[in-house]
């Protein structure tokens, strides 16, 4: 068995716009099962690593769909819990020209905010190497931003690879208004850090002054999008540098950044998975996991929808070649 990627965070339904329909000109939606760290966990699975999400969602028929979702697309749903404390997070999703999102979510509170500390098991964490992943979705609120901690110090405990995707939602936050010093602590606790250029100038005056910030705390590499420029890595010691992402045809952008970062993932799973290996990689075998990654979020563009545009392995290896 291949070494573990576990995504912790909020599995919810993205309702994706048709585009205005010949009914009065009303909008129309389709059903699709999406959050960012479920997407990253199917982008694992497609590729074929060993595929885990933790979180929780409403025992509701949204709930029990995107439970069924996630198996079918091969992840390992074990660590998945249901709660009828709350129902399952929606989000209505809006496509300008270019392919670019608008979102408006439903989810205040929802069944993966009500998720605790208390509730990651020991056993979770038990393999020798694993990667556990994070993004700032469940940061929003004090008692989810906890638990998200505590699933870090286990990871951490295990010496797995922690990650986060920075991932900004700004309108899932109170007021609108992002807790900047609560997301830059959670950065610090990272090994791998993947943000684009725009959060970061939510987060500092100075971006580029926060990844070396950061890198000096501890963070072993930190990788920068910015759109459709090239995407550059950052890792101390072993050096710097940038990506080119090819040119495709966009469709929808929804899953770019989740394929990117389930590409990434899977390429440091297969290359160990452990704290102590990323940290022996040379820059070459950074870049190569980057060039990877890229070729995933590249893919995943030219499709509709979360998991059904996230690429398979061959896929991947296929667009690879055009970089």
């Amino acid at each position: 068995m291949t070494t573990k990627v576990m995504a912790f965070g909020e599995a919810l339904i993205d309702f994706l716009s048709n585009g205005d329909t010949a009914l009065d000109g009303l909008e129309s939606f389709t059903k699709y099962p999406g959050g960012a760290p479920a997407n990253v966990a199917v982008a694992v699975a497609r590729l074929g690593g060993n595929s885990h999400f933790a979180g929780q969602v409403g025992d509701d028929a949204f709930g029990h769909y995107l439970k069924a979702s996630l198996n079918r697309y091969g992840v390992n749903t074990s660590s998945m819990l249901m709660t009828k404390e709350a129902k399952t997070a929606l989000a209505f999703v809006s496509l300008d020209q270019t392919g670019e999102r608008s979102f408006e979510f439903y989810r205040n509170p929802s069944a993966d905010m009500l998720f605790r500390g208390e509730d990651f098991k020991a056993e979770w964490f038990a393999d020798e190497a694993g990667v556990f992943h994070t993004c700032s979705n469940t940061l929003t609120e004090a008692d989810i931003t906890t638990a998200t901690m505590a699933g870090i110090e286990l990871a951490k405990a295990a010496n797995w690879i922690v990650s986060i995707d920075v991932n900004l939602r700004i309108n899932l936050w109170p007021d609108h208004q992002v807790e900047v010093q609560r997301v830059v602590d959670w950065m610090r606790q990272g090994d791998v850090i993947k943000a684009s250029l725009e959060e970061l100038e939510v987060l500092s005056n100075e971006p580029l002054g926060l990844i070396n910030e950061l890198l000096s705390d501890g963070v072993s590499l930190f990788v920068l999008t910015d759109g459709g420029n090239p995407v550059r890595y950052f890792a101390g010691e072993q050096g710097s540098g940038e990506v080119i992402a090819p040119k495709v045809d966009v469709k929808d952008t929804t899953a770019a950044g989740d394929a990117f970062v389930g590409g990434l993932l899977y390429q440091l799973a297969e290359r160990g998975g452990d704290r102590a290996s990323l940290q022996s990689f040379t820059q070459t075998e950074l870049e190569a996991c980057i060039r990877f990654a890229v070729a995933c979020g590249a893919e995943a563009v030219t499709k509709t929808g979360a998991y059904p545009s996230l690429p398979s392995l061959e896929q991947a290896q296929r667009r690879l070649d055009t970089i």
